[in-house]
């Protein structure tokens, strides 16, 4: 009897157990995803030729082995040419390559901050795997034009000569333009320096440079303690032309995440011209057809495109502000160049840094002829902008002066006194390498320059005088202070409060003149 019952008990549960597969198999349907798959036919600079994927969209990410990554650029019916965004000097010809269905993004997030990484996010810092928030598109449509507010609030540079002549307003663009070697990359260093303690997010995009160039940048962000609220986007010189070219819109899709939660933030792109040349290398190894300079017909479209992303968003959006400051190398002095030209068009203004001024040691070299701000007063604060002016009528008419009295003419009056005051305001003008001003003391310093307190002090003590005044600076009310920064003017009182700090301040210097 326990046999057959046995034997009953195991009867059943075979059957359960048929019946339960019998229900899996009906209950499950396979889900079938088609992999597009295609082959290298070449390989040639960072640009490979692919066949085989007839459903690639244009500028989506094509995988290969080795975890190496490009995007469709060109497509053909009967091969598709793909920018390599890394090593490929393993990829060769057979290789397979297959599509990703996404286009190139890069992470986002305050975790970066900080942090020194490539185009594609990866980390370059030594500090571990970069923790995100998410991943962007690095191609991303610019804000409409209802979407955009009025620039109006200024991104202090701490750079005297640029608050004061050609002032930068949080959402601009302003263009820095000059040959080689004449301080472009200072005064946008400076700039990342001055935002201290400001509360703006700061992104300096290194676009093909050399390594000892990114160093020494590096090394003055983390001595001076900027890093705290920068993140460092690098392509070296020696990197594909393909990550050069994304490296500024990877940027810029960082900058944007800050922006859309209603921060501030400066991105420095240094440089475009090296984004211009990637992009015309690029170009012509697509078989593209050249324009001006061997350039594509649409390297315009390429950098107005990155260049309008930079605005002020209305208060509605967060009133989140991304301001542009776009690096470019003149050849010459030649303004009129391809490049610069059109970036000159984009952007709303430029400041211009002179070799001539470079070479008669005129730091920073900033040509105020030359340089112009198209926002203006605007990016002023009040009591700033009341004592600035007839700084650059002043300064013009002195230039002309300076000109004419070379000849050996004999001037009147008048004339000469307008010379000495400008010698003043060149010497004002003047300002060591990556020491930034407080608003409070170039507030200071400029009126004592404008109330012509600089006057008795001979052209050679100027800069004894200047930083005299700097330090008294530090004796300035906080009431004072507080109001120069909420946007507010200085009565005649307050003025006259800080003029007298001014000649207890020059004072010493006056006895021994």
């Amino acid at each position: 009897m326990e046999t057959f019952s046995n034997d009953i008990r195991g009867e059943t549960l075979v059957e359960l157990t048929l019946t339960s597969i019998r229900k899996g198999r009906e209950a499950w349907s396979a889900s079938l995803d088609p992999i597009e798959q295609g082959t290298v036919m070449s390989v040639l600079n960072g640009i490979a030729k692919v066949g085989g994927l007839p459903g690639v969209g244009f500028e989506e990410l094509v995988r290969f082995h080795d975890d190496l990554y490009g995007i469709a650029f060109n497509i053909d019916p009967e091969e598709v040419g793909v920018v390599l965004l890394g090593d490929y000097s393993r990829l060769n010809t057979g290789d397979r390559a297959w599509r990703t269905g996404r286009v190139t993004d890069v992470p986002v997030g305050s975790a970066l901050t900080g942090r020194v990484i490539d185009p594609l996010g990866n980390p370059l810092d030594e500090k571990g795997a970069i923790r995100s928030d998410g991943r962007w598109p690095i191609e991303r449509p610019a804000p409409a034009i209802m979407d955009r507010a009025p620039v109006s609030a200024p991104l202090q540079s701490g750079i005297k000569v640029i608050d004061a002549i050609v002032p930068i307003g949080r959402g601009q663009r302003e263009l820095i333009l000059g040959d080689r070697q004449t301080g472009k990359t200072s005064i946008a260093v400076s700039t990342i320096l001055n935002q201290r303690g400001k509360e703006v997010t700061c992104i300096y995009c290194a676009i093909g440079q050399k390594a000892a160039s990114v160093a020494r940048v590096l090394a003055e962000l983390r001595k001076r303690g900027a890093m705290e609220y920068t993140i460092v986007v690098v392509t070296e010189g020696n990197d594909p032309s393909g990550l050069q070219y994304i490296a500024p819109y990877a940027a810029t899709s960082i900058a944007e995440h800050f922006m859309a939660a209603g921060r501030d933030v400066l991105i420095i792109y240094d440089d475009l011209t090296n984004h211009a040349r990637a992009y015309r290398e690029l170009s012509l190894l697509l078989k593209r057809p050249p324009g001006r300079e061997a350039f594509p017909g649409d390297i315009f479209y390429i950098h107005s495109r990155l260049l309008e992303r930079a605005t002020h968003l209305d208060r509605s959006l967060g009133g989140g502000s991304l301001t542009a400051l776009p690096i470019v190398e003149t050849e010459a002095q030649n303004l009129s160049a391809y490049i610069p030209t059109n970036l000159i068009s984009i952007t709303d203004g430029q400041i211009y840094l002179s070799p001539a001024l470079f070479e008669l040691g005129i730091l920073p070299a900033v040509d105020i002829g030359r340089s112009v701000s198209r926002v203006g007063g605007k990016a002023q604060l009040t009591a700033y902008r009341a004592a600035t002016g007839s700084l650059k009528l002043a300064y013009a008419q002195f230039e002309e002066l300076e000109n004419f009295a070379r000849f050996g003419t004999r001037l009147d009056d008048a004339s000469r006194m307008i010379l000495e005051h400008g010698v003043r305001i060149r010497e004002w003008f003047k300002q060591d390498e990556y020491d930034v001003l407080s608003m409070a003391e170039q507030l200071i310093m400029l009126l004592a320059l404008t109330k012509g307190r600089f006057g008795p002090v001979r052209p050679e003590k100027v800069r004894d005088a200047m930083e005299a005044v700097r330090k008294a600076a530090a004796g300035v009310p906080e009431a004072i202070t507080s109001k120069i920064l909420s946007n507010s003017e200085l009565s005649p009182d307050e003025q006259a409060q800080l003029l007298l700090a001014v000649d207890h301040a020059l004072e010493p210097l006056m006895k021994t003149a």
